[in-house]
């Protein structure tokens, strides 16, 4: 089952989720900016996203728990995500991938695009290169 976060998954989530500021999660909840996806009861995956320039769904987080990965389910909510904005009126969707982390290959798969990137060197914000990819829907 995927469904809009909702306040009671605060606790679940953030095992999942530690990059999203606590007061970021209300927002989420608030503007139906996350997802879950549950088997049976138990939290399997979250996504999260933006809108960049104010107009273009961003995915900012896609996180399967470990023991679910390989299983389909980061396909199932990025298809429940892709949907869901292409009932909104969205044409295009983007995300973003470090260039050392293999997620990148899990959105080409998908259909995403390599569309440029930025270096982060600022002291102690240093980060590999930010891949951004993008998507027709």
């Amino acid at each position: 089952m995927i469904r809009y976060v909702e306040l009671q998954d605060r606790t679940a989530w953030y095992k999942l989720d530690r990059h999203l500021p606590e007061s970021g999660f209300e927002e989420k909840v608030k503007s139906r900016q996350g997802y879950v996806l549950f088997k049976d009861t138990q939290l399997v995956g979250i996504l999260r996203y933006n809108l960049f320039w104010d107009n273009t769904p961003f995915c900012t987080m896609i996180f399967i728990d470990n023991r679910f990965r390989g299983m389909g389910y980061g396909k199932q909510l990025m298809d429940y995500w892709e949907q869901d904005m292409r009932s909104q009126g969205y044409g295009m969707l983007m995300t973003s991938t470090q260039v050392n982390e293999d997620a990148q290959h899990f959105y080409r798969i998908l259909g995403y695009k390599d569309s440029g990137g930025f270096v982060i060197d600022i002291p102690g914000y240093e980060q590999p290169m930010e891949m951004i990819m993008i998507k027709a829907i």
